[in-house]
């Protein structure tokens, strides 16, 4: 989503190439790279067009028509916005992104209505104070740091931390009491901010409710026209709880005893293995079985043949060799 306000840049279409200048072609010991045509100055026969030449253009170009934006579906920007509405009422994860809010008395915070009629920046520095939520103030204040980088020099040259939201129904003042107190941002209930709800994709922003905004919330999101709110699978997140609740050991199968994977066995193959094959198909032994006891028939029934004799006239002749 934070693409989604860039704007277009490229470099001018014609840059590095307003020369007259061609190649020499092959053979006059020079590169191939076209050269400025002409004499009598230092600039005539130097290379021209090409990246690597003083005065030519870059490689590949910056065009505007670059695909600047990123589409994200209507449904997953309500879920994250969801998301990170309900991230930002659990004080753990408002405290790992930073926030101080040790002091306060609840997460989310919740002012009465009559905050959003606050005019001067002193009256709401007095209201943070007595919520005890401007030790985040001070915290943004301190942070205020000079960029590092060329940042410093295009309209970016301090950077600090984000303090807390506030988030109002009606602006009777509110805004401009709080827009110069430094890290503190304002949303309207009804135009909440993914970027700001969820800075640089973190959950867990310190958010702070007026009454009218937070009992506003309903109808907003009843607004939306065939949206439902995600809910949980299960309403208790406790599994670890709901594992070894009485209820559920009473019906589950108890362990066996604790069994070790050898991590490697070695292959052996059912075809020549016996062993291994009676494993796999218990049938097979009985198959075994039948064929050896076929072939037992057989041996009985056949008649042995006596070899043939070897006649004398060829022992004599292989004798007298």
């Amino acid at each position: 989503m934070n693409k989604n306000k860039r704007q277009a840049y490229g470099v001018f279409e014609n840059a590095g190439h307003q020369h007259s200048a061609e190649s020499w072609g092959t053979g006059r010991a020079v590169a191939r790279i076209p050269r400025i045509a002409g004499s009598g100055t230092a600039r005539a026969g130097q290379g021209a067009f090409g990246n690597m030449c003083r005065g030519g253009r870059m490689f590949a170009p910056t065009k505007t028509f670059r695909k600047w934006h990123v589409k994200i579906n209507q449904n997953q920007r309500r879920y994250a916005v969801a998301s990170a509405l309900a991230a930002s009422a659990l004080p753990s994860l408002v405290l790992a992104r930073g926030h101080r809010v040790e002091q306060i008395q609840e997460v989310p915070l919740v002012l009465a209505d009559s905050a959003e009629s606050l005019k001067k920046t002193k009256e709401a520095v007095e209201l943070l104070k007595t919520v005890k939520a401007y030790s985040d103030i001070v915290k943004v204040s301190n942070s205020r740091k000079i960029r590092a980088g060329k940042g410093k020099m295009r309209n970016r040259r301090h950077r600090q931390r984000r303090g807390p939201l506030v988030v109002y129904k009606n602006d009777e003042g509110i805004v401009k009491a709080l827009r110069n107190i430094p890290g503190v941002e304002t949303c309207p209930v009804s135009a909440l901010n993914l970027l700001q709800l969820a800075p640089g994709g973190h959950v867990g922003r310190f958010v702070i409710w007026t009454e009218g905004a937070f009992g506003a919330l309903d109808e907003v999101y009843a607004a939306k026209s065939g949206y439902e709110l995600p809910t949980a699978k299960i309403s208790s997140s406790d599994v670890t709880r709901l594992i070894n609740s009485d209820e559920i050991q009473s019906i589950v199968r108890a362990g066996g005893a604790p069994t070790q994977k050898r991590p490697f066995t070695q292959k052996k193959n059912p075809l020549k293995n016996k062993a291994v094959l009676f494993r796999l198909n218990p049938y097979a032994k009985t198959l075994r079985r039948q064929e050896l006891l076929r072939s037992e028939k057989k041996g009985s029934v056949k008649k042995s043949t006596p070899g043939k004799v070897a006649g004398a006239e060829f022992l004599k002749t292989l004798h007298a060799a």
